[in-house]
């Protein structure tokens, strides 16, 4: 017979661990927003500066070059001193280097561009440690019942940026030009940076945490050290073995495969889709700003719901594997209908499609629920980096494929394409790779 979870109610354990979801979703949305910034102002900026698609698509991958590079340091860093201030640091840097993004428009021909480059390279430096940090916080305040919902909800963050923001920085570039998108996000991001400071805790250390909160956390399988080394007044040296054993077990590495993948429609969305709706479809500047917002809120639809469902199925099953994988193969499916665009001339026919496989996606991302759900509890930060790192390779490849697929046919269906085909190869990943899913304990040395 099955053992169903059990778990008491959120009013009877108290609401302190949903505050801080949506702290993390709220910098999250910043973080994100921040990213696609340079899409969004990419016909305006790429105009004044001449830049073609092929360079385009090489300074859209400028982040990503860094913040794969970065994410195994950073992952180490948040083990080592913590989630809370490893990440403080790592919003206000962001912040820094987003504001002077804006300062490249009073650069002239090719300094403008690599200056560009530079500043968007040292960006994703910044926020590597933000979605290991994420998982870390997650694992620690949220019994395993609920992770697949917490994570679920900070993940979804990367749509509901576009739908809050892509709107906002349209309009501020149409009325002011492309430069100030850059100076406004800077601003939001340190004041984001204040509030993290003084709102953020771990679950023994906040303030306004109940016993009978701690005791559900506990029950429920929650870490409960947010920032493990730095609580418990040790620190762990990095170790190669430990690297080793995560890219040893076939469990993971069939996880790291599907999250390129899965981050390949992600990439699509943050860098060439306002541009495809501009080249290819014929809209606006703010027109494309608006419509993208439209698969943006499916897509955190999507996001939140395939985290519910998930948690659910573990409720009524106790399979974490059949909980976490079913959403994912499911959302999948549904994104590969991305390469109907190629056939459908309606630019409303087109967002409904696109819509559609967003929101797909958004249901499949169950990644982060599947590495709090994994990570050996010693080094959850490691983990967390190493699994960001292989997801977004994606950020690399996928701007400069699309770049030169647009360069050499004037399309964007080859792109569309590629894109369905990463969702298809995400599907078999976990179907054929993954296996049970389960937490991964470390051998000692």
């Amino acid at each position: 017979m099955v053992s169903i979870p059990q778990t008491e109610t959120a009013s009877s354990s108290g609401r302190v661990r949903y505050q801080i979801i949506a702290m993390i979703f709220a910098v999250t949305v910043i973080n994100y927003a921040d990213r696609a910034i340079v899409s969004i102002v990419g016909a305006p900026l790429s105009k004044d500066l001449d830049i073609s698609p092929v360079a385009l698509g090489y300074i859209f991958s400028a982040f990503s070059w860094s913040y794969v590079a970065a994410q195994i340091p950073g992952g180490w860093l948040l083990d080592r001193y913590g989630s809370k201030q490893v990440y403080a640091w790592s919003i206000l840097l962001w912040s820094v280097f987003t504001f002077t993004q804006g300062w490249v428009g009073f650069f002239s021909g090719g300094a403008a561009i690599v200056w560009l480059f530079v500043f968007r390279f040292l960006m994703g430096i910044a926020e590597s440690p933000s979605f290991p940090g994420n998982a870390r916080i997650v694992a620690a305040w949220f019994p395993t019942a609920e992770r697949g919902k917490a994570s679920a909800i900070f993940n979804a963050a990367q749509y509901f940026a576009p739908v809050l923001f892509a709107p906002l920085v349209s309009w501020i570039t149409q009325s002011f030009g492309w430069r100030y998108s850059f100076f406004v996000m800077g601003i939001i991001g340190a004041i984001m940076w204040v509030l993290w400071g003084r709102l953020m805790h771990g679950p023994r250390e906040h303030p306004a945490i109940s016993d009978a909160e701690i005791t559900h956390l506990e029950r429920g399988g929650a870490l409960m050290q947010m920032d493990g080394a730095e609580a418990s007044g040790r620190h762990r040296p990095f170790a190669w073995r430990d690297l080793r054993q995560l890219l040893g077990s076939r469990m993971l590495l069939g996880v790291y495969i599907a999250q390129h993948c899965i981050n390949v429609i992600t990439y699509f969305f943050l860098t060439w889709f306002p541009l495809y709706l501009i080249k290819d479809r014929g809209l606006s500047i703010l027109n494309a700003g608006l419509v993208a917002s439209l698969p943006a809120l499916c897509g955190f639809i999507g996001g939140v719901l395939g985290g519910v469902i998930s948690d659910a199925l573990y409720r009524r099953t106790g399979s974490l594997t059949l909980a976490r994988k079913l959403p994912i193969i499911g959302g999948m499916l549904l994104s590969m209908t991305i390469i109907i665009c190629n056939y459908v001339s309606s630019p409303t026919l087109v967002v409904v499609v696109m819509a559609i496989a967003f929101f797909g996606k958004g249901v499949g991302s169950l990644g982060w629920a599947v590495v709090s759900d994994t990570s050996p509890k010693e080094i959850g930060g490691l983990s967390g980096g190493l699994f960001n790192m292989f997801g977004n390779t994606a950020g690399i490849t996928t701007p400069i494929i699309i770049g030169y697929m647009i360069q050499h046919t004037g399309s964007f269906n080859g792109a569309l394409v590629f894109v369905g085909i990463n969702a298809f190869v995400a599907m078999a990943a976990y179907l054929f790779l993954v296996g049970d899913i389960r937490r991964v304990e470390l051998r000692k040395a």
